[in-house]
C-alpha cells in the first residue's frame, strides 16, 4: 500500500472512533440482545392490557376511518431510528419488540395493530432516513441516533412528532414536535445531573470538592459536554485539578492517565467515554493502591457489561451512576412496574438485556400509545402530541418518577436516584431517598454559556397551527 493509501486508511479509522465517541456520549451501550426485527402482533382474542399503574393502554376497538399518514382503520406505521447497522446495539429494537408484541396481542391501538418500521440510520444516514420517515410514517417512537441534528429539519419541515429514547445533538435538543418521556429540555441550557452531583460533593464525600478530576474523548460532542462540566463545577465552588482528553481511537495503555489522576490528587473522577475504557483505566488504578472517593460512570455503564469488564476493581473504586429518576431493575420486588417488565422481556424477548436504555424506550412506548388511545378513532399527529404534552405527573406506570411533560426541563425541579456497581451488582446507593425510590426536589443548574439553541418550526417557516 502506497502512503496516500496508509493516509487514507488512518483516516477512516480516525472518523470511525470519533463517530463511536460520539454514541457513546449520546448514552449507547452495547449489551447482546436480539437480532434487529420489527413489532409483531398475535391472532385470537384480545383484552385490554394494563402495566404498572396505567389502565388500558393497549386494546381492542373498531377503528373505522384512515385520518392521517400512516395510519388506517387496521394498522398505525410508527418509525424507530437507531445506529443498529453501525453499533450492534439491540437495546431499542429489543424494547419495540417487546412492547408493540404485546400491545398488539391485547387488540392494539384500540383495534389498530403498530407496525415499527425500523430506520437504520447506520450513524452517517440519518437525513435519509429522516426522509424515508417523511414520506411513511405516522409518528417516531422509541429511538435514537447519534448524529439526529442531521434529520431534525426535515423532521419539522415534514411535522413529524417525535418521542425520542435520548436526544444527542444541540439542534435536536429541546426540538419543536418533541415529546421525551423524561421530560423535554428547552435547549441545552441546564444541567440535569445538579442533584446528583450535589449529593455526591455536599453529603457522600464532601472531601472531594477541591479534587475533581475530568477525562474526556478527544471529539468535538464529548469535548461540549466536557466544557458544561467545566462550568457546572466552577460555579458550584469545585476545584478541578484535571482535565485531560485522550485519543478517540483509545489507548493500548492507560498508565499515563493514571499516574496523572494520582499525581494530581483526584479525589472524584467524571468519564465521559466508552464504559470499556473506564474498566481498563480503574484496573490501572487499582493496581497503583489509589482509590478515589468517586467515579461517576454515568448510566451508559448500567449494565452487566459493565460490571463484568470492571470485576477486579469493584471492589476498590466507588462506581456511581444517576439513572435520573428511572426506576432500578433490582427494585422489581417493591415496583410492580418493573416485575412486569422484566415478565415482558422473557416472553417476548427472553435472553435480551434490559439496559437504561430500554427502560426509557419502554417508557417512551407507553406514552406514545397511552397518547394515540385517547384519540379514539380520529388518530391524527396533532392529537398524540397534544396529549402527550398534557402529562402533568407522568410516571410510566411506575417505571419513572414523576414528571410534568407540559413544562420544559428548566422551568421544574427533578428527582434522580443513583446506583452503585458491586461485586453482587447494581444496587442502590445511599442517596437519602424521599420520594419512594427517587430523591426530589431538586432545581437544575442554568448554564450561563451560549452552547446553541434547537431548532424550532418557526426555522423552518412554519407553525404549531400547521400540524394537523
Amino acid at each position: 500500500m502506497n502512503r496516500t493509501g496508509v493516509r487514507r486508511v488512518k483516516t477512516q479509522r480516525i472518523v470511525v472512533a470519533l463517530i463511536a465517541i460520539a454514541l457513546v456520549a449520546a448514552g449507547c451501550g452495547r449489551d447482546g440482545g436480539s437480532e434487529p426485527t420489527e413489532g409483531g402482533g398475535s391472532s385470537g382474542p384480545a383484552a385490554a392490557a394494563n402495566f404498572g399503574s396505567l389502565n388500558g393502554v393497549c386494546q381492542p376497538g373498531s377503528a373505522k376511518s384512515a385520518p392521517t399518514q400512516g395510519v388506517t382503520a387496521s394498522d398505525i406505521e410508527v418509525g424507530m431510528f437507531s445506529d443498529v447497522g453501525f453499533t450492534k446495539n439491540p437495546d431499542y429494537v429489543d424494547a419495540a419488540k417487546v412492547f408493540t408484541s404485546w400491545c398488539n396481542a391485547a387488540g392494539g391501538i384500540n383495534g389498530r395493530k403498530i407496525n415499527v418500521n425500523l430506520r437504520d440510520t447506520n450513524l452517517m444516514e440519518v437525513r435519509q432516513r429522516m426522509l424515508e420517515a417523511c414520506r411513511e410514517d405516522f409518528v417516531l417512537v422509541g429511538g435514537s441516533a447519534a448524529l439526529d441534528g442531521l434529520g431534525v429539519k426535515d423532521r419539522l419541515n415534514c411535522l413529524l412528532p417525535d418521542f425520542p429514547v435520548q436526544v444527542t445533538q444541540v439542534p435536536n435538543t429541546g426540538s419543536d414536535l418533541q415529546v421525551p418521556s423524561f421530560g423535554a429540555s428547552a435547549s441545552e441550557s441546564v444541567n440535569p445531573y445538579t442533584g446528583y452531583y450535589e449529593w455526591l460533593l455536599k453529603e457522600a464525600y464532601p472531601g472531594s470538592q477541591n479534587g475533581i478530576g475530568l477525562i474526556n474523548g478527544d471529539s468535538p460532542i464529548t469535548k461540549a459536554m466536557g466544557d458544561k462540566q467545566v462550568e457546572f463545577f466552577n460555579a458550584f465552588g469545585a476545584k478541578i485539578v484535571y482535565n485531560d482528553l485522550y485519543p478517540v481511537a483509545g489507548v493500548s495503555d492507560w498508565t499515563p492517565y493514571a499516574q496523572s489522576i494520582k499525581a494530581n490528587n483526584v479525589k472524584g473522577l467524571i468519564f465521559l467515554g466508552d464504559f470499556r475504557y473506564l474498566a481498563k483505566l480503574e484496573d490501572i488504578l487499582t493496581s497503583m493502591n489509589y482509590k478515589l472517593d468517586w467515579i461517576d460512570a454515568n448510566a451508559n455503564a448500567y449494565n452487566q457489561t459493565f460490571l463484568d469488564s470492571a470485576k477486579s476493581s469493584l471492589s476498590s473504586q466507588n462506581n456511581f451512576s444517576d439513572i435520573s429518576g428511572t426506576a432500578p431493575l433490582d427494585a422489581a420486588a417493591t415496583t410492580p412496574a418493573i416485575a412486569e417488565l422484566k415478565t415482558l422481556y422473557g416472553k417476548y424477548a427472553p435472553g435480551a438485556a434490559i439496559t437504561f436504555q430500554g427502560l426509557r424506550a419502554f417508557q417512551t412506548w407507553l406514552l406514545f400509545a397511552k397518547s394515540a388511545a385517547s384519540c379514539g378513532d380520529n388518530l391524527t399527529r396533532s392529537c398524540v402530541y397534544n396529549a402527550a404534552i398534557k402529562e402533568t405527573a407522568w410516571t410510566a406506570g411506575g417505571l419513572q418518577a414523576p414528571i410534568d411533560l407540559s413544562k420544559p426541563l428548566s422551568e421544574q425541579p427533578r428527582c434522580f436516584n443513583v446506583q452503585q456497581a458491586t461485586p453482587e451488582g447494581w444496587k442502590a446507593a445511599d442517596f437519602k431517598p424521599n420520594n419512594g425510590q427517587f430523591r426530589c426536589g431538586f432545581t437544575p443548574y442554568k448554564y450561563t454559556q451560549d452552547f446553541g439553541k434547537p431548532l424550532t418550526l418557526a426555522d423552518v417557516g412554519l407553525s404549531m397551527n400547521d400540524l394537523k
